[in-house]
């Protein structure tokens, strides 16, 4: 990918090149960002019922290219690919055979190009950090645009999380919405840009394996697939071998709206006839819901600690060395380092993985959660800024509850990994290691070593940490402070921001019976005494 510094495009289309709204006729731009279909679309359903003509539009903003935007250049590919299938959809649906319109440059500066040329600007409301947020607000003043809900989540009101429940429920059973092509023209700008053009000016090269293909069509067949399949999901879901092909692989596709999340819970809950694997999976999608909600509650998410007394918390002691060998894969622990290779090769991780290589970064190597999180969001193809980043926090603990859930790697591979197929796909160098070492291959006698040519400290590392006491060293320093972020919970807008399952009286009731002062955990145990485990960490598989 190009490196950062002025884009290698200039904004376009320039404005003598945007189409005017024909006289006494309301023409509409819908502004496409990742909600890329036609189908069960709030934005394109009201823009088509408040306008003669329609102008779909998908606006390349220089932000999210070259090294400052936080994606590989696979996920930019997959973004891609959803376009031009996007551009298929409208096509296909109109009998002029009018497609996606292509634009490049800030949106704000683009969109009030088109609404000095007389048209009205749709666009989605949705949840999004600092930066959307203040995009948003410049496109709503600069081009008056209209951004209309209809995700599922809950707005315009103090207390989001009053009634939530059965709020989301009513919206996942409601009819989808559509729109009438024959009812609206369709326009188009005439300039010329494509994806491949943005590709080719951002040198954006494909290189990870194993990457699904983007767009609606591919989303489809990738739903239907799994519902035929679903029986085997529960059973599929920990190991990383039987998730890559047992889960429903269709996170990338909610990720950029190729299909919707309410399409995909009507789909599944109609057809599919294993009840357990049902329930499982559609449980799934209100998590994905519920993380959407925190980010649209409160964009801190993205880069500040939701529980201000645990801001920092390990930034003293950063290590880049650490973090480069957790990146590459090199720390020692056979199963962390078969996922971080997975993860940089192929931009997947089954929820399991991902948990324990965020356990191992912070509570035993111990460094701070925003470059892991922003490793984590630049690989993965599926990344929801709203779920990445509310996981990672909610996973090393930085919302404050006083239970913490660890992930001993040690004991994943005897769990997940027994006979050593994944761990061996992913870390060669371990090939010819025994079964009965793989948990702890720096325990290797001497003459096992030499007979089966791994030399540990020589061909694989030792362990960058000791797991044992490095854990011990971490809850001492979290034990230090876990009773005043505890008792920070106590705080209403705290309360609020981390939207725990019991709410504002379930974060209080926290506050008061283990804040300052309050008995510390367990010694024998990951959790602290008569404390239910953490259960906000269920993530979209």
């Amino acid at each position: 990918m190009a490196d950062g510094g002025d884009p290698p495009l200039d904004t376009m289309p320039l404005a003598p090149l945007v189409p005017s709204v024909p006289d006494e006729e309301t023409g509409a731009v819908v502004w496409h960002r990742d909600e890329l279909r036609t189908a069960d679309h709030p934005v394109l359903t009201a823009a088509a019922r408040n306008a003669d003509t329609l102008l779909p539009l998908f606006v390349f903003d220089p932000q999210f290219y070259g090294d400052s935007g936080l994606a590989c250049d696979d996920r930019l590919r997959f973004l891609h690919e959803s376009l031009a299938d996007l551009d298929e959809q409208y096509r296909h649906a109109t009998a002029g055979g009018m497609g996606l319109s292509f634009a490049h440059g800030d949106p704000v500066e683009v969109l009030a190009r088109f609404h000095n040329a007389g048209w009205d600007v749709f666009a989605a409301r949705g949840p999004t950090g600092r930066y959307g947020r203040d995009r948003d607000e410049r496109a709503r003043e600069a081009a008056d645009v209209l951004f209309v809900s209809g995700d599922g989540l809950v707005r315009g009101t103090e207390d989001t999380r009053d009634g939530w429940a059965d709020h989301v429920e009513s919206w996942f059973t409601d009819e989808t919405l559509t729109w009438d092509p024959e009812g609206v023209e369709l326009d188009h700008v005439p300039a010329e840009l494509t994806p491949e053009d943005i590709e080719d000016a951002y040198g954006i090269t494909s290189v990870k394996t194993r990457v699904p293909t983007g767009g609606r069509e591919a989303g489809v067949e990738t739903l239907r697939a799994f519902t035929d399949r679903i029986d085997r999901y529960p059973e599929s879901i920990s190991a990383p071998l039987a998730a890559r092909e047992g889960t429903s692989g269709l996170s990338p596709y909610l990720r950029f709206g190729c299909l919707s999340v309410r399409e995909v819970y009507q789909h599944v809950a109609t057809n599919a006839t294993a009840d357990r694997a049902r329930e499982l999976f559609t449980s799934r999608l209100y998590w994905n819901r519920h993380y959407k909600q925190k980010l649209e509650d409160w964009p801190g998410w993205l880069d500040e600690a939701a529980n201000p007394v645990l801001a920092g918390f390990n930034a003293d002691r950063y290590d880049p060395e650490y973090v480069t060998a957790w990146k590459e894969g090199k720390t020692g622990y056979p199963m962390v380092d078969a996922a971080m290779r997975c993860l940089r090769e192929t931009g997947w991780l089954n929820f399991r993985m991902r948990a324990m290589c965020v356990s191992v970064y912070f509570h035993i190597l111990q460094q701070p959660w925003k470059p892991g999180a922003d490793w984590y969001h630049h690989h993965l193809i599926d990344s929801d800024p709203a779920i990445n980043y509310t996981q990672w926090q909610s996973q090393c603990g930085l919302v404050g509850k006083p239970t913490l859930r660890f992930y001993n790697p040690r004991k994943q591979v005897r769990d997940h990994d027994p006979d050593g197929e994944w761990i061996r796909r992913w870390v060669p160098e371990l090939v010819d290691l025994p079964d009965d070492h793989l948990p702890r291959p720096e325990r290797t006698p001497i003459h096992v070593q030499e007979s089966c040519g791994v030399k540990i400290g020589e061909t694989y590392p030792y362990p960058l940490v000791e797991y044992e006491a490095a854990k011990e060293e971490f809850w001492q320093r979290y034990d230090a402070i876990k009773p005043e972020a505890a008792a920070r919970l106590g705080d209403e807008e705290i309360a609020r921001r981390v939207s725990l399952s019991g709410g504002v009286p379930g974060a209080k009731r926290i506050a008061d019976e283990h804040g300052d002062g309050a008995a510390g955990r367990d010694r024998d145990g990951d959790t602290p005494r008569d404390s239910p485990r953490q259960t906000d960490l269920t993530r979209f598989e």
